[in-house]
């Protein structure tokens, strides 16, 4: 289909940007909203682009808009990339056995006694671990009662103490813990995780060297006799991957082709499936992934959707029915869904 076709949807997002302002200086970010001494960065930010994306539909991209090839921040979507790194794990039997208390095989980092010791992969990989403690000197508190758009409404107040439940029992979407999370994986990689993920992601799925995973400034360790930074699952404190549409769209596609790209084998189909499958206490969750079940994240697309998606807000849309992939990065979140109907009306016209 011509792009032009294409192009009251693309016309749409750039009429609905984001409220943030485009310069780290004015209001932008997700720490401003947290209760001190929360809200400060701890890592570098850097100005935002346009309302950008590009649009791919059986491989083939039928439209880009803005600075597709912009590095930008792209906030949670790196929760998703975390969760592409632990399949990575799985596959070259690191991480066998996802049940697996993490203290098993990763010690003295917080893992190994009480309710910490009983956390698994899984929990944190669905976000359900509870885990209690600090990460790069911001406890898992800074996140409690947090609210995000698509779960039920927090029974508390952001930042107050909430009584802790057993591993397993209680779905939050915490930052402090994926960033343990994402520690725990660079312990099992023994290597640093950018490192890892432009080896076995990237250059494989034939993406740009111009991305960047970074970390904050105090988050340094010894790993394998060698100082390493472990890098955060978004950007709430700094940090962060910077990343473009196009090859964002590369990593849809690569989850949309069930773990192949370039007629090879990059991620087991298996290990996607798992990030498909719904947490049984957050049924629009897997691991680490959104997902539009019966339709209640996104009305206007299929339940068989799902997505990664960042504040700011920056959304990864995969549409398996279609073989559609859709990346929009600094899209007003409220027109979200209208923006996804605009680009099926578009395609099935």
């Amino acid at each position: 289909m011509p792009a032009s076709a294409l192009q009251p949807a693309i016309d749409f997002a750039v009429a609905h940007e984001s409220t943030w302002d485009r310069d780290v200086s004015g209001v932008w970010g997700v720490h401003v909203n947290d209760p001190p001494p929360w809200n400060h960065l701890l890592g570098p930010v850097h100005s935002r682009g346009p309302v950008s994306g590009t649009i791919v539909a059986e491989g083939r991209t039928l439209a880009s808009w803005g600075e597709p090839k912009r590095a930008d921040l792209t906030f949670s979507v790196a929760k998703t990339y975390l969760g592409l790194l632990a399949g990575i794990a799985h596959d070259r039997g690191l991480l066998p056995d996802v049940d697996e208390p993490i203290g098993a095989r990763v010690h003295g980092i917080g893992f190994d006694e009480g309710r910490n010791a009983r956390v698994t992969w899984a929990h944190m990989l669905q976000q359900t671990s509870d885990w209690s403690g600090e990460c790069w000197g911001y406890s898992d508190q800074a996140d409690h009662y947090r609210a995000v758009t698509f779960a039920k409404a927090p029974a508390g107040k952001k930042g107050d103490p909430r009584p802790l439940q057993d591993p397993g029992t209680y779905w939050e979407y915490n930052d402090v813990r994926i960033n343990q999370l994402s520690l725990a994986l660079l312990h099992l990689f023994q290597r640093p995780l950018p490192e890892v993920f432009r080896e076995a992601v990237m250059r494989p799925i034939g993406a740009s060297g111009d991305w960047n995973w970074v970390g904050y400034d105090n988050a340094w360790v010894t790993i394998a006799g060698r100082r390493v930074q472990s890098v955060p699952g978004g950007t709430h404190w700094g940090g962060g991957l910077s990343i473009s549409s196009e090859d964002q769209a590369l990593v849809g596609q690569l989850m949309l082709n069930d773990g192949t790209a370039n007629g090879k084998r990059v991620l087991s189909a298996g290990w996607l499936q798992r990030m498909r499958t719904p947490c049984a206490l957050a049924p629009y969750y897997g691991y680490l992934i959104w997902l539009n079940h019966e339709r209640k994240v996104f009305p206007s697309v299929s339940a068989s959707s799902y997505f990664a998606i960042g504040a700011g807000s920056s959304f990864t849309w995969i549409e398996p029915e279609r073989r559609l992939v859709v990346v929009v990065r600094w899209l007003n979140p409220v027109h979200a869904d209208a923006f996804f109907a605009q680009v099926l009306q578009s395609l099935d016209a």
